[in-house]
């Protein structure tokens, strides 16, 4: 028989996971509560940088069910979610998504719901991608200047050169400008 897990995460120790694991019950799994592994972390940390879920991973075998209620439980993107999913694929073990309707994302219809979800991630990602780098492209023809703010002017530029010419001491001029050594370094190579 099939041993059923939960994995319910929060970001923050404010929240609670008990809503996941009402949502998980409410949809017909019955879990043990020392199955039910509850973790409070950032989802923006990869799936196998979370100490909850990795004890998770080291505990399931082949046949057994993990339950989620979303899909950003396990991971920060669909890339991260389809290669948990790929993971637990190989090891034998289902895994099911109540947002999806409760699909195992590791049958056949299951991996066919992660194509098209990385496929619109990745599409989402490559239009983000081409945003960015036309407005770019817009700001520089449009003359506005890119990267961080010079902290130095030009005369300060030429002040600096002229000090190291008579005494290369890089770490003295970065005192006296009140500025990192390498701010120091970039402005001496810059001809």
């Amino acid at each position: 028989m099939s041993r059923v897990f939960a994995y319910c995460r929060v970001s923050t120790f404010e929240q609670t996971t008990k809503n996941q694991i009402l949502e998980i019950k409410a949809a017909g799994f019955s879990i043990e509560p020392h199955r039910i592994i509850e973790e409070n972390i950032s989802g923006s940390l990869a799936i196998k940088q979370r100490p909850g879920f990795t004890k998770l991973i080291e505990r399931l075998e082949k046949g057994d069910i993990l339950v989620v209620t979303k899909l950003d439980r396990l991971g920060r993107n669909a890339m991260d979610v389809r290669s948990t999913a790929e993971q637990l694929e190989k090891a034998n073990i289902r895994l099911h998504c109540l947002a999806l309707g409760g699909v195992d994302l590791t049958s056949a219809a299951g991996k066919m719901t992660m194509a098209v979800i990385t496929a619109v991630a990745e599409f989402e990602r490559d239009l983000l991608i081409e945003r960015t780098q036309s407005g770019m492209k817009r700001a520089k023809e449009e003359g506005t200047i890119l990267g961080r703010p010079q902290i130095l002017n030009t005369e300060q530029h030429y002040e600096i050169k002229n000090q190291l010419a008579k005494n290369p001491n890089i770490s003295q001029a970065a005192r006296d400008y009140n500025v990192s050594r390498q701010t120091i370094v970039r402005i001496r190579d810059n001809q």
